[in-house]
């Protein structure tokens, strides 16, 4: 009996920690803190939740309708100055890679795409050595 109470003991601890863990990732907060860090001259779009769940999720994916002849800057805001090991991966309507955040070993801040072709676009975010797989982004266009 007592072996069993410790094993159930445990199980919910385990279980109250990893809720705690996630409950702790507020991406709304790096989304706001992002807004005023766009690039001069974009004008504010969209802003997306990067919530890796404490590592649960390897990858999240946003899709957006860019239009041709425009500029798009996605931006990336994590705990600190830097990204966290956040990574934005742009793709086009065929799924071929147009851009990336982290390139020659190094992670960006975010990526500036100038479009030439009006389409669906998918905005995927990836971790490479993050912390605490939390975040946000935000989209700006300018013409």
């Amino acid at each position: 009996m007592k072996a069993i109470v410790t094993v159930l003991s445990l199980v919910f601890g385990v279980l109250l920690n990893t809720l705690e863990a996630e409950a702790q990732c507020d991406p709304s907060v790096y989304t706001e803190a992002c807004i005023p860090q766009l690039a001069d001259g974009f004008n504010f779009v969209k802003s997306y939740e990067v919530n890796g769940e404490g590592g649960a999720k390897d990858k999240i994916e946003y899709s957006y309708v860019f239009a041709k002849g425009t500029q798009y800057f996605l931006n990336i805001c994590a705990e600190g100055s830097e990204t966290d090991g956040i990574v934005v991966s742009l793709y086009d309507s065929n799924r071929k890679k147009v851009g990336t955040s982290f390139a020659n070993g190094n992670f960006n801040r975010g990526i500036i795409y100038p479009c030439n072709a009006t389409g669906i676009y998918y905005i995927t975010f990836t971790f490479e050595g993050s912390q605490s797989h939390c975040g946000g982004a935000v989209l700006g266009f300018k013409r």
